[in-house]
């Protein structure tokens, strides 16, 4: 009887340590399963960009495209002034100013390229003056349609006052006076300019509006 009570005991115990593990086998699984569905909560998800700006452009029509560069990389410039043949001149890309000059057969004698910036890199389009100052927009550009405001008399000016002309450097200007004193110290008319070395036609037609000899 003692016997059969002991063992009867002992499954007991063993009953009630099954339940405790599978309680904890339980418990420990609920755990698991909660870590992992927090951990799946948090982890950010991947956002896909919408191609609205692609749909849009087609929607809309096709895309403008920038303005093409002219051919093999090519600049057109126009080059006058004191040149030897002006006009226009298709050059490499990445070609100076001086490259130009020399392309409309140099610069005529004396004349003044301190005006210039050689070294400066030419860009499509643009217009090259050689020996002649370009005026600013509204600074003297009326003066020279209509003839009207201050004019310089070549007779009477020193070189700073020579040098307030367009086209008319620190060289040009000792040149005029140098010409004049060969005159006897005045020039006649302002076509006595055209003595000056370096100053043409073009040049003349440039200072007319703003010289007088009077």
């Amino acid at each position: 009887m003692a016997a059969l009570e002991r063992v009867t005991r002992g499954w007991a115990t063993e009953a009630a340590l099954s339940r405790r593990s599978l309680a904890v086998l339980v418990v420990l699984g609920l755990l698991a399963v909660g870590v992992a569905f927090l951990m799946l909560r948090e982890r950010p998800e991947e956002v896909a960009v919408p191609e609205l700006v692609t749909q849009a452009a087609s929607d809309d029509g096709p895309v403008p495209e920038p303005d093409a560069p002219p051919p093999d990389g090519d600049v057109v410039v126009h080059v006058g002034g004191e040149v030897t043949e002006p006009g226009l001149y298709t050059m490499p890309a990445g070609s100076r100013v001086a490259d130009a000059v020399e392309e409309a057969g140099g610069a005529l004698p004396d004349t003044d390229l301190d005006l210039l910036n050689l070294a400066r890199t030419l860009t499509d389009g643009e217009r090259i003056l050689v020996g002649v100052a370009e005026e600013a927009p509204g600074d003297g550009g009326a003066a020279a349609a209509g003839g009207e405001g201050p004019t310089v008399n070549v007779n009477t000016a020193d070189e700073e006052e020579l040098r307030s002309l367009p086209g008319i450097g620190e060289k040009k200007a000792r040149q005029i006076i140098d010409h004049r004193e060969s005159l006897g110290g005045s020039f006649s008319s302002v076509e006595d300019l055209l003595g000056v070395d370096g100053i043409a036609e073009k040049t003349l037609e440039s200072l007319r509006p703003h010289v007088s000899v009077g």
